[in-house]
């Protein structure tokens, strides 16, 4: 099972790094969301997920779920779903300024062309 879980977490990570690394703006941002999805992934599985136990301590168990890493995913996705709508916006904006949805900067030569 561990093995089926580095890979998972290997191949969102391996496909956020290719799309990120892409010259349009949607693919950056699909990108960003599957390395944080893949963060994700990693921080619950290093939790030692363990069903119908406990989160609490209870007296005398000492099997329990912990219950660090949910908070810390479940604050991550509220985190990452604000980041990406405000990448979002970035892109769209950029778009409509530019005309254009790569992420390449200008050159001087069509930003004056623009600008007259």
């Amino acid at each position: 099972m561990e093995i089926l879980v580095a890979t998972a977490i290997g191949v969102m990570t391996t496909a956020g790094v290719y799309l990120s690394l892409r010259s349009r703006t949607f693919t950056v941002v699909l990108g960003l969301t599957l390395i944080t999805y893949a963060i994700n992934f990693f921080v619950f599985s290093v939790g030692r997920l363990k069903t119908a136990k406990p989160a609490i301590i209870a007296a005398g168990e000492n099997d329990y779920a912990d219950p660090l890493p949910q908070a810390l995913v479940l604050t991550a996705i509220v985190i990452s779903f604000g980041m990406t709508a405000l990448l979002l916006v970035m892109a769209v904006r950029s778009y409509f300024e530019s005309n254009s949805d790569h992420t390449a900067l200008l050159s001087d030569e069509s930003s004056t062309a623009r600008d007259r």
